[in-house]
């Protein structure tokens, strides 16, 4: 196929060299270079290493084939303003500048044919608007996200390219490039970006709007507060908002209940407190103790509604306290309930099954259990357990597509995704995970992540992919024994937050990266 396309390639060349010979006009020898045949308008190059530079200006037609160069360099051809047919066939070329053929403004047909091509760089033909034919046979291009601005092309330009087999990537190959579409890729992709990093160590991170502002609050157990930041909008950084003085704390909840922001404080020592924000005093004033009877050793807290009632819940870790359910009756929280006692919960997960209300308690004594809002009774009652999940630290659930799935965090074992099936959580996935203490999904748009955290190893993140439904490795991040992670959107910007326990505590944005540029 090769031979044949060379022989017409060169039976146009000779023609154009005949007409020339037919002019009577009496024309001067043109300079040409070393391994090339030249007429007043023509030009055939063969067996030479790298493209000339010498070709008289005049030239029409340039014809390089069975050469040894791999490379076709920028401005290749300038100065060669009325070339009009480039042939650079059965060559080796593997690699060609962006700006190779400019200058070529009257350039009406070019070959690359029979190559060693796998990509062309982007707008290689950028201004090149008179092309008529482009020749790209013979070559091994990789349809991917590198080759979507040549279908874009196609579909603007009204030159012509013969039908063209793509190699790759495996979703195209064998299809024709000629028939895909710009929507047959999908070249949108992520990370997640180093952006600041703040000079503490944290163990809980929490982003909350108040008002018509957004602000993260850690809890930083060797420095005994709660560190409230907010976002500058001039510097663009998180800076120091405000801080809750506490003792060995682990766990600052906000809570915004009418217009009002208070703050569950859980301390190791010394009890644990409820702080409201005094707009007045612009300050935050201790109004509430919890019983250190029932929480004595609070490890995490969640918030939630119930039928518009406000709701917090505490998951005590000692053998002589008590997970317990607290409600705000519009002056202060009372305890609605106590889950369970001596079984050392490490986690409280909040959500909805079935739009019904539940939480899911992660011991060290047993295994996640899950309970269900009874409204009669207005309080939880057991459901169901998850088999063969001993010893996991935290659950954290997340939805795709209207289904509920799972992340179950472990530190000795495998972590795991699993998926509410209308009756029980069935494993989907596993995740090797030793020294793990937070397996965190995020979701972001359409973007659907889970965030593995390890003491001993990089963080991993996984993003969901859709056609395999399950969580595919994105990204590594260095974060020093990390314990968890929020996302906060301010200004068109989404910034994921990250607590470490023995590092600094690192701020990422998230980028959003096109393949295609």
């Amino acid at each position: 196929m090769g031979y044949s396309g060379r022989g017409c390639t060169l039976l146009v060349w000779v023609a154009a060299v005949s007409l020339v010979l037919a002019d009577g006009r009496r024309v001067r020898q043109p300079r040409c270079p070393v391994g090339c045949t030249c007429t007043k308008d023509n030009a055939l190059c063969e067996n030479v290493r790298s493209v000339p530079h010498t070709f008289p200006s005049d030239v029409v037609s340039l014809l390089f084939t069975a050469n040894s160069f791999d490379l076709i360099d920028e401005d290749a051809f300038l100065g060669l303003p009325h070339l009009e047919y480039l042939f650079i066939e059965n060559n080796i070329i593997s690699s060609i500048s962006p700006f190779a053929f400019r200058g070529l403004k009257a350039l009406i047909h070019l070959s690359l044919a029979y190559n060693n091509l796998e990509t062309l760089p982007k707008d290689v033909f950028k201004g090149m608007d008179a092309l008529t034919k482009v020749d790209l046979r013979g070559n091994n291009l990789i349809c991917d996200c590198k080759l979507k601005w040549l279908v874009e092309w196609m579909h603007n330009t009204n030159a012509t390219l013969d039908q063209i087999h793509c190699s790759g990537p495996p979703i195209h190959q064998g299809k024709l490039l000629n028939d895909l579409l710009p929507h047959s890729f999908d070249c949108i992709t992520s990370e997640f970006a180093s952006y600041q990093s703040l000079k503490f160590e944290s163990i809980s991170v929490e982003a909350f709007t108040f008002g018509m502002d957004q602000f993260v609050v850690f809890a930083q157990p060797f420095a005994g507060t709660c560190s409230f930041l907010e976002w500058d909008h001039v510097e663009m950084t998180f800076r120091t908002y405000d801080t809750i003085e506490s003792t060995s704390t682990v766990v600052c909840k906000p809570m915004v209940i009418d217009n009002h922001l208070f703050v569950i404080v859980a301390q190791l020592f010394g009890g644990s407190h409820i702080y409201k924000r005094d707009i007045s005093a612009n300050k935050f004033i201790k109004i509430q103790d919890i019983d250190i009877l029932k929480i004595r050793k609070p490890n995490d807290i969640e918030t939630f509604i119930i039928d518009g009632e406000s709701f917090f819940v505490i998951a005590d870790s000692s053998k002589a306290g008590s997970t317990t359910v607290y409600k705000w009756n519009g002056n202060g929280f009372y305890s609605q309930q106590s889950l369970h006692p001596w079984y050392r919960d490490t986690d409280v997960e909040y959500l909805e099954i079935s739009n019904k209300a539940h939480l899911i308690l992660s011991s060290s004594s047993q295994r996640p259990v899950v309970y269900q809002w009874n409204r009669s009774q207005k309080q939880f009652d057991p459901r169901t357990d998850i088999p063969d999940m001993e010893d996991v630290f935290a659950v954290k659930h997340f939805q795709v597509k209207g289904e509920l799935f799972i992340c179950l965090t472990r530190f000795i074992g495998d972590s795991k995704v699993m998926r509410w099936d209308g009756a029980m959580f069935k494993e989907v996935q596993t995740f090797p995970s030793r020294g793990s203490m937070v397996f965190q999904p995020v979701s972001i748009g359409n973007w659907q992540y889970a965030i593995l955290g390890s003491d001993y190893s990089l963080t991993q993140v996984y993003q969901w992919d859709s056609k395999r439904s399950q969580f595919v490795p994105s990204q590594e991040l260095n974060i020093q024994a990390p314990r968890a992670f929020s996302m906060v959107s301010i200004d068109d910007r989404v910034f994921l937050l990250a607590s470490s326990f023995k590092g600094k505590t690192q701020i990422y944005e998230h980028l959003m990266i096109d393949l295609s540029n």
